[in-house]
């Protein structure tokens, strides 16, 4: 298992690809599995763990970014000999390395961060791919399946006696709308909690269109949280608002606000259309207004419901996609191997 190496895994705050990572190491192990994680050295797992940078680049500024990334695949590609599948969680980077090595490399792709980087997935078609959405697929790729990632539901409380109070977690930038939620907070004269991170690439975006908003009452940050602090929030909040402006190959934190029992006012963007269920488990708007319009009427919304959703990208249904699409591959390579 290729994850990355951003953070921690799993993280200690923000990093929902090694989150994702982390719940699927760790349930198929409990599966019985044999499995090597390669992360950071101070991730935490019941795999066997292989690491060359001993923390997350992004924790600690000793570290440089590009030389930890290149050691840390080249580390795995060099013991790809070793396993069955090598499956990567790191973006195009690991494909350039896939024909040096006779061992089948499953790619999941956690979205396209531009089109300037299909040329790397199309050069490496014959490659295996996964979507995290039905939403987030490219023409011409080799996809074995979508598999949804999927959350540890049970670790997120229940509330069916929410507080007043409007939130918006996740990163904080242009493209997940933090400005947004604050303008429909101030159109319905609610609070607003802000939690998440400001990464050095949209400092300005918040310097400029955030914090000079921030009163400490009607509207609130929080900074990054640790997790109890993030259940707390999703579990009483009265509702989540994620007004998204681009096509998000899949929005975890929809899942984690609905597995605390709170619905969620989305944009129709992306996956979004797959992970809520209009007038069930929240509202799917297409612009400002229509979100403000339909703060209103979350009262409506059955919280039991966004549960159940929720239930639907557990990690358990992740792990039982990922060994179906292992278990194609194999077939596929043996096939292969017998011509």
């Amino acid at each position: 298992m290729l994850g990355t190496i951003s953070w921690r895994t799993p993280p200690r705050h923000y990093g929902p690809w090694e989150t994702v990572v982390y719940h699927l190491t760790e349930g198929l192990v409990e599966r019985g599995y044999d499995v090597t994680l390669f992360a950071t050295g101070d991730s935490i797992t019941k795999a066997k763990l292989e690491w060359v940078c001993p923390h997350g680049f992004y924790e600690d500024e000793s570290l440089d970014a590009g030389v930890c990334q290149w050691l840390h695949i080249s580390n795995a590609f060099e013991k790809a000999r070793e396993f069955d599948i090598l499956h990567s969680h790191y973006d195009f980077y690991p494909l350039t390395f896939s024909r040096l090595t006779a061992t089948p490399l499953l790619t999941t792709i956690h979205g396209f961060s531009s089109e300037r980087i299909l040329p790397v997935y199309r050069k490496y078609r014959d490659s295996y791919y996964v979507s995290i959405s039905d939403a987030d697929r490219a023409e011409g790729l080799n996809y074995v399946a979508t598999v949804y990632n999927g959350i540890d539901v049970d670790s997120f409380d229940y509330s069916d006696a929410p507080d007043d109070y409007l939130l918006f977690f996740g990163r904080i930038s242009f493209d997940k709308g933090t400005h947004r939620a604050i303008e429909v907070a101030k159109k319905t004269g609610m609070t607003l909690k802000i939690a998440g991170l400001v990464a050095s690439e949209h400092r300005a975006y918040f310097e400029k269109c955030v914090k000079p908003e921030i009163d400490g009452e009607q509207i609130q940050y929080l900074g990054m949280v640790n997790e109890e602090t993030r259940n707390e929030l999703f579990k009483h909040a009265y509702c989540s608002l994620h007004l998204i402006s681009f096509a998000e190959p899949f929005g975890l934190t929809l899942v984690e606000s609905l597995a605390c029992g709170t619905p969620v006012i989305a944009t129709n963007k992306g996956s979004v259309a797959e992970i809520l269920v209009d007038g069930e488990t929240g509202f799917i708007v297409e612009s400002l207004n229509e979100a403000v319009e339909k703060v209103g009427q979350v009262r409506g919304i059955r919280r039991q419901n966004c549960r159940r959703r929720a239930q639907h990208f557990d990690v358990d249904r992740m792990v039982d996609g990922y060994v179906k699409v292992y278990d194609t591959i194999m077939e596929r390579e043996a096939k292969r191997s017998a011509i």
